[in-house]
């Protein structure tokens, strides 16, 4: 048993650490002031965790009062992420409309060394997206995606410099006659205008880099004028690297005049751990954003496919007017992965 002076040295080192873990929760509340501050709200959920844990039994300790109001902090910043929080049940079903036609979308990070690219195209060939965003598109999958060039004659592929981290655009539906697709610099985005049953819809592929202090924001700033110039109806999907709350992704989707889809759910995790715990203990940084007359219906990651991300399937519908009704999109939900199972 621990005696009175270790205990108490104990509380102590723990209020130290559960103080340390709120400074880094108020960090990433001002990331608007420094992308430095940005970078750690992307750990948000799991400082708020963490910090929850040291102060319960800090409710037992000289530090009682402290505890008490960190453990409400930590609730606090938690609820600020609910839409991306696991979900433990399933989720109701949004009814499709009966007057318009649901289209598809799959946002797939392939990671450029994917050493089950097969997997891929059977996930591609199950799910018949009509569109399809991809990052991470290296040599090897511009012969992969070669493959299904029939299924989607539609594309534009953008390389990276290193040959590793390009973006891609696959579409069953055609592009829009004299609107030219388009590669930003450096591969980071892909712009095309598709032709969704007679009604124009810019799609956009996007891969940001890592956060401060790699050079997410400069990019970001890169990308300006793409994201405003995008048209009145449109929908983009990508590897972020940032968590829909960070300033990174509130910034991309202002410039674009975008709403950020409530979140799928976790959907990466450093390769070498078990897909279990990227599924509750990941990041949710593959993003989609839309704005006009589409209008999301519904959001569900997939099966592991060999990449350290989680395809994300989104399901939308599209307006003749153009128009979007006031919290339309309020209506997106991100699907239980509980009821999604492989399918073989």
């Amino acid at each position: 048993m621990m005696t009175g002076a270790r205990l108490k040295m104990t509380a102590g080192l723990a209020f130290l650490a559960m103080t340390a873990l709120s400074a880094a929760l108020l960090a990433g509340f001002i990331g608007t002031l420094h992308p430095a501050f940005d970078s750690f709200s992307h750990f948000r959920i799991h400082f708020s965790v963490l910090m929850a844990l040291l102060a319960l039994p800090l409710l037992a300790s000289s530090f009682r009062l402290q505890a008490a109001a960190g453990l409400l902090f930590a609730i606090a910043c938690l609820a600020t992420t609910a839409s991306a929080l696991p979900r433990l049940w399933p989720q109701p079903a949004v009814a499709k409309p009966a007057d318009r036609a649901v289209y598809s979308l799959l946002q797939m990070n392939l990671r450029f060394n994917n050493p089950t690219p097969k997997k891929v195209l059977s996930l591609i060939g199950r799910t018949n997206p009509d569109v399809i965003t991809l990052d991470e598109v290296s040599q090897m999958w511009t012969t992969e995606l070669g493959y299904i060039a029939s299924a989607y004659p539609y594309r534009i592929l953008c390389p990276y410099p290193n040959g590793m981290f390009g973006v891609a655009l696959l579409s069953r539906r055609p592009f829009v006659a004299g609107m030219t697709p388009r590669c930003e610099p450096r591969g980071a985005m892909a712009t095309a205008t598709i032709d969704f049953g007679g009604i124009d819809v810019d799609v956009a592929a996007i891969h940001l880099s890592w956060p401060w202090p790699k050079e997410q924001y400069w990019q970001i700033g890169e990308l300006a004028q793409t994201l405003a110039g995008l048209g009145e109806t449109a929908i983009m999907a990508g590897d972020c690297n940032a968590v829909p709350w960070s300033a990174a992704v509130r910034r991309v989707a202002a410039l674009g005049g975008l709403i950020v889809m409530p979140s799928a759910g976790p959907t990466w995790i450093h390769r070498t751990l078990p897909d279990v715990l990227r599924r509750y203990a990941g990041l949710p940084i593959d993003q989609v954003f839309s704005k006009g007359g589409l209008t999301i219906l519904s959001s569900k990651r997939l099966e592991d496919t060999g990449s350290d991300h989680l395809p994300v399937l989104v399901e939308f519908t599209l307006r003749p007017d153009g128009k979007q009704p006031e919290n339309d999109h309020a209506t997106a939900l991100a699907a239980s992965d509980l009821s999604v199972k492989p399918q073989s």
